[in-house]
């Protein structure tokens, strides 16, 4: 009978989890802040870990010797020493179709948001005195389609979001390299060989990536700056993939219009937070309507929220208990 860690307080209550394992393991929850206030013994027999927001280091993973699989709660895995997992043979496995459709209606209203006004405008109807009753002209209000909607990423999410932004009249480019050819076609958009090729095509950027080597400051101030004027970057995946502060200059700017955030370099925030978060909080009247910060709250719906907790369930069930072990993260992947 395995033994299952569950060591955050978020997941405390376990009904659903014991009908995915029945009797035949051993769920043992916990509510720590990190892995390092449990001790030895209660690490020692541990088989199955499970992560939401924490991290696991090799030293981490050093006080579990039995320790045979990790399961992501989610869909990032960024946070777990992969190496050091691959070294001593343990599963990594994440849970790719939890949030989708959620995180993707997040980006759609992050940009719709700022494309049609409605923060623009909420902002300056409850100013002091209120802006008069008539549409003020600004920036960031555009046709969809006029517009370019770039996507940077198409995995699950990147799609959902083509087909989405898409409906709404947007013609749509997207740029992923590891997409075979032909994905653009059966999805009825358009493909960037390059980003340099796209950026300047993208009046909306929304970023779908994980967070690797490859796309650790992916956009900076030249990304920025190839972007067309007025346009808008929107970022529901890894906070790592943007330079913050040249965010903050392509706003100053006005280079660009408006920005919205459900990402952070640094979660939870930490003083000093980035000069754009500071003057987001201090309601600067610069930024007024021009940038939404959320808390990496994009994938959570109660619905989204019941999927993690029975398709992690099931995940850590077929790597443990089975052979036949889904959603695996391969040495290859990251």
């Amino acid at each position: 009978m395995p033994k299952i860690l569950y060591p955050e307080p978020t997941y405390q209550d376990a009904p659903e989890e014991r009908r995915v394992f029945g009797p035949e393991a051993e769920l043992v929850f916990r509510s720590v802040t990190q892995l390092s206030e449990l001790s030895d013994a209660e690490l020692a027999d541990v088989e199955g870990l499970m992560i939401f927001r924490f991290w696991v280091t090799a030293a981490d993973m050093a006080r579990m010797p039995k320790l045979r699989a990790i399961v992501r709660m989610g869909v990032g895995y960024d946070r777990l020493d992969r190496a050091a997992a691959a070294a001593r043979g343990i599963l990594i496995c994440n849970c790719p179709d939890y949030g989708t459709t959620e995180v993707a209606d997040h980006a759609m209203a992050l940009a719709l948001s700022l494309r049609r006004g409605i923060l623009f405008h909420h902002d300056r109807q409850r100013a002091t005195p209120p802006d008069g009753w008539w549409s003020t002209g600004s920036p960031l209000l555009r046709r969809a389609g006029a517009q370019g909607f770039g996507i940077v990423g198409l995995g699950r999410i990147g799609t959902a979001v083509a087909l989405r932004a898409k409906a709404f009249g947007f013609r749509v480019v997207f740029y992923d390299p590891y997409r075979p050819n032909g994905a653009e076609l059966a999805l009825g958009i358009e493909r960037a060989p390059t980003l340099e090729a796209l950026l300047p095509q993208a009046d909306v950027l929304s970023m779908h990536l994980p967070h690797t080597p490859e796309s650790a400051g992916m956009m900076g101030a030249a990304e920025f700056a190839a972007m067309p004027a007025g346009g808008v970057f929107v970022d529901t995946a890894r906070g790592t993939n943007m330079d913050i502060d040249a965010l903050y200059d392509a706003l100053w700017s006005d280079h660009l219009a408006g920005a919205g955030l459900d990402v952070l370099p640094v979660e939870p925030p930490v003083e000093p937070v980035p000069k754009l978060l500071a003057a987001y909080r201090a309601r600067e009247a610069w930024l007024e309507g021009r940038l939404v910060v959320t808390p990496h709250s994009a994938y959570w719906t109660p619905e989204a929220n019941m999927d993690i907790r029975i398709k992690s369930a099931e995940t850590m069930k077929a790597a443990l208990m089975s052979n036949r072990p889904q959603n695996v993260i391969l040495p290859t992947d990251y």
